[in-house]
């Protein structure tokens, strides 16, 4: 299974905005989704969110500045290539300037008005409740469309250390 990372930039407390980016290539492409990519060997999973943010919105965190709010596994019979555990956080401060990359396209959105519909089919049932302030674990397994959720599990999440957040990855 995969190791992957997402991570939200947002404004505000609760949160009024969130900065997106439309995947202009590869896995997840014309979709809209938070910055995140794979764990590079060496690194632990806070180190590449903050490493693929860098690349991805041109932006810097402070790893003080990045909080845990889910834990995320998706399945992909069809295509098990795909499976991944997605370690998601979130920050509300950052430096420097938000830019596009050859792989992204940064849009602020009001909260309110998210484009789920031009997401992935599970964020509409993991991202709102994340942006409320509540943690979640949650696991989805897409059916043979590779699109389309088959089922999904979620819960509350105590944010307690899973095996391997921090741990380097060889």
């Amino acid at each position: 299974m995969n190791n992957a990372t997402l991570c939200l930039l947002v404004r505000g407390f609760p949160p009024n905005a969130i900065l997106l980016g439309l995947k202009k290539k590869g896995f997840g492409r014309d979709k809209y989704n938070g910055f995140g990519g794979k764990v590079e060997p060496g690194e632990t999973v806070l180190q590449a969110t903050i490493r693929e943010v860098a690349e991805e919105v041109g932006i810097q965190l402070l790893e003080k500045d990045v909080q845990r709010v889910a834990h995320l596994t998706f399945l992909f019979p069809s295509k098990p290539a795909w499976n991944q555990v997605v370690h998601v956080f979130m920050a509300r401060k950052w430096s420097g300037v938000v830019s596009e990359s050859p792989e992204m396209r940064p849009v602020w959105f009001n909260v309110s008005e998210i484009p789920f519909d031009r997401m992935w089919a599970d964020d509409q049932h993991w991202m709102p409740r994340v942006l409320t302030g509540e943690r979640v674990r949650g696991s989805f397994t897409f059916a043979s469309d590779n699109e389309t959720i088959q089922t999904l599990e979620i819960e509350p999440w105590d944010g307690r250390e899973i095996p391997g957040i921090y741990e380097v990855w060889t």
